[in-house]
């Protein structure tokens, strides 16, 4: 049994998905039924499956994958349209795949954090999985990714977040009003050797501290 990158035991690949995503679509109506009609649930339950599919997925982890992006998008736009509470600040991370420094900077300002803030993350050109070298400097700091994978950007989330962090995404980040925007321009981990890898963590942690501090102090 395949438990690799915490997604439990592995389905095998699935010809006619069509009905895991209907029972996908039950759960998460159920889950969300003071906000959103199961029309609703199964229109972004569909989206986000098509958004998520491709070859370098891995098949039998799409279900998965499907409905924790699909509960977070929900959840999202509850609380972006105030259907739901929002009961802290929330800071969305943002990079081209989605699978270096968003991912590092979303797992430091979790554990900066704690449960002070909500932390999402996003790629305008998602891969299908975390960098090593993101687990990587992680693990020398005692942490991990969690449940985290890569995955697009959507309307949602942009629209819940109090503050966007942009990680050289450029023009492909959408700007709305009424958001807080910060562009952080640090190198990509691609590439770089292990030294150069932890500076950019480094750096990333110090102005994580610093937006952290802010942002409580704010609240």
């Amino acid at each position: 049994m395949d438990h690799q990158n915490g997604l439990g035991p592995a389905t095998p690949p699935l010809r006619d998905i069509r009905p895991v995503l209907e029972r996908i679509a039950g759960r998460l109506a159920a889950r969300h039924s003071r906000s959103f009609s199961r029309p609703t649930v199964e229109r972004y339950v569909d989206e986000c499956a098509t958004l998520l599919a491709g070859p370098a997925r891995l098949p039998r982890h799409l279900p998965v994958l499907v409905e924790r992006f699909a509960d977070q998008r929900l959840a999202a736009l509850g609380r972006g349209t105030g259907l739901t509470p929002k009961p802290v600040p929330e800071v969305l991370f943002v990079c081209t795949e989605n699978a270096g420094r968003s991912q590092l900077a979303a797992a430091l300002m979790r554990h900066r954090a704690g449960k002070a803030l909500r932390v999402m993350t996003a790629g305008s050109e998602p891969a299908s999985a975390i960098a090593p070298i993101v687990l990587r400097l992680l693990a020398e700091e005692g942490l991990d990714a969690g449940e985290e994978f890569p995955k697009p950007l959507t309307d949602e989330v942009v629209d819940a977040a109090d503050v966007v962090v942009t990680l050289g995404c450029g023009d492909a980040c959408p700007v709305r009003p009424g958001h807080r925007y910060l562009d952080w321009d640090l190198p990509e981990l691609a590439g770089l050797d292990i030294e150069s890898a932890r500076s950019v963590r480094d750096a990333l942690a110090s102005r994580i501290d610093t937006l952290a501090r802010d942002l409580a102090g704010a609240a």
